[in-house]
């Protein structure tokens, strides 16, 4: 009798995962045919000489190997690595700040983290053409705002100098990107147990030595996921800067995913954009391994 229940069990408990199969099958074919064929059909032409029509010309390796000769290459990844390490550190030094004192009990706490919120909600197209509009040399509100306080005489080109460009693109990207990391921290933050505090204060513990031994370990594991998405993303990034800047003045905002985007829509080398758009892919994924390594060896 009990070997009838056992098997009538076990009957029952396989129909049910044969059910929960079906049902994830949809969101498993849609994640095929949206991330793995794109990936695996760009890693497959980045072995060709082509322009996706009529020119196979399998050349294996070559893009591969040409890309850590070739100085674009280097000079691409370079300016993409600056550019992510400064708009990373804006969104954790801005989202601390804010999320700190968003944290605190004051009246109105509610309408300013929703304020706060609102770059992020914004696409990011919208973001770039409305600072394209506020930075424009001739009837641009900033240098209109600056001129009213006295602290420029003459227009400034911000999108058009070399030397502004990218300070600008990037001031850009910390503005719309701060709210993530910034929600992230505060809700770790409202984890935090107020009794370790309370304790800390009892024993003599300054504000300083509170925030080093109980805040920055308690938000470790939200900080390094933080980390490694804000990473990733940034590094990739190509809304923003290819609305506001398309690259320019010359290379000064050339990422890596416009140097790919030009590779392979404007000089139809799609074997070559596929190659660099692989070793994109390795980069972002050592980024994420190093955080957690240091993460890991820093607990």
């Amino acid at each position: 009798m009990n070997f009838m229940n056992k098997n009538g069990t076990a009957k029952i408990k396989v129909k049910s995962q044969r059910q929960g199969y079906y049902f994830t099958l949809p969101i498993v074919v849609m994640l095929a045919a949206l991330i793995i064929y794109p990936m695996v059909y760009g890693f497959y032409i980045s072995f060709f000489n082509t322009n996706l029509v009529t020119k196979w010309n399998f050349v294996g390796f070559k893009y591969y190997a040409a890309a850590f000769k070739e100085a674009a290459f280097y000079q691409s990844v370079l300016l993409t690595t600056t550019f992510m390490i400064l708009v990373v550190a804006g969104h954790f030094i801005l989202g601390f700040i804010l999320a700190t004192l968003l944290n605190r009990e004051f009246k109105g706490r509610t309408v300013f983290r929703v304020i706060f919120m609102l770059p992020w909600f914004f696409p990011e197209a919208v973001v770039a053409l409305l600072f394209t509009w506020i930075m424009n040399p001739m009837y641009g509100i900033l240098n209109s705002a600056l001129k009213g306080l006295g602290l420029i005489s003459t227009n400034i080109s911000w999108l058009g100098s070399k030397e502004l460009a990218f300070p600008a693109v990037v001031f850009v990207c910390i503005w719309k990107g701060f709210p993530l990391v910034m929600t992230m921290i505060l809700a770790g933050l409202q984890s935090i147990s107020k009794d370790y505090y309370e304790a800390a204060e009892i024993d003599g513990a300054s504000k300083l030595a509170q925030f080093r031994y109980i805040t920055v370990p308690s938000l470790k594991p939200i900080l390094t996921t933080v980390l490694i998405l804000d990473c990733v993303w940034w590094f990739k990034q190509y809304t923003l800067v290819y609305t506001m800047t398309a690259g320019g003045p010359g290379t000064a905002t050339n990422l890596i995913s416009l140097s790919i985007y030009g590779t392979a829509f404007n000089d139809l080398r799609f074997g070559k954009a596929s190659a660099w758009g692989i070793l994109v892919f390795f980069i972002c994924y050592l980024i994420s391994l190093v955080s957690k390594v240091v993460t890991r060896e820093n607990e």
